[in-house]
C-alpha cells in the first residue's frame, strides 16, 4: 500500500469514532497491536531524544525499502509509533521524504496531545526523515 493510501485509511478508521476516549482506545490497540521490540534494539543509541516517554526506534533498508521498528514505555506513544510505522514502514526513503504526515492533522491528533507529547511525535518523525535521509544518501554511493 502506499504512504497516501496507508494515511487515508487511518483518517478514514479515526473519522468513524466521534469520541476522543474512543481514538485513544484505537491508538492504545495499535500500539498493543505492534508487539514487543526486540531487546537488541531497545539500546540507548536507539533512543528518541524530545520524548518525555522512552522511545526506540530503528530502521533497515530492505529490497530498497525501509522497514521501521519502533517501541515506547507508554501505551498512547506506542500507538503513535504503530501509526508512524503503519504509515511509513515498507517504503522507499525518497517516497519518505517526500509524503509529509498530513493524515496526523485530518485526525485532529495534533490538538489531543499534551504539547510534550506533540514534541515526541515531532522527534519520532524527524528520527523517520533522518532514516530515509540516511538511506537515500547510502544508495546513491552504490
Amino acid at each position: 500500500m502506499s504512504v497516501k493510501e496507508e494515511q487515508d485509511k487511518i483518517v478514514k478508521e479515526f473519522s468513524e469514532l466521534e469520541e476522543w476516549d474512543d481514538k485513544y482506545s484505537l491508538l492504545i490497540k495499535m500500539g498493543k497491536d505492534l508487539g514487543e521490540l526486540d531487546p537488541e534494539i531497545k539500546v540507548d543509541k536507539n533512543k528518541i531524544s524530545g520524548c518525555q516517554s522512552q522511545v526506540w526506534m530503528h530502521a533497515k533498508l530492505d529490497d530498497g525499502k525501509m522497514q521501521i521498528f519502533g517501541d515506547s514505555d507508554a501505551m498512547i506513544v506506542k500507538g503513535l509509533v504503530a501509526l508512524l510505522i503503519k504509515v511509513y514502514s515498507n517504503q522507499k526513503p525518497e517516497v519518505i521524504l517526500s509524503s509529509p504526515p498530513n493524515f496526523l492533522n485530518e485526525i485532529g491528533i495534533d490538538k489531543h496531545l499534551s504539547p510534550t507529547r506533540k514534541n515526541g511525535l515531532g522527534a519520532m518523525l524527524k528520527q523517520i526523515q533522518l532514516f530515509a535521509l540516511a538511506f537515500k544518501a547510502l544508495a546513491k554511493k552504490e
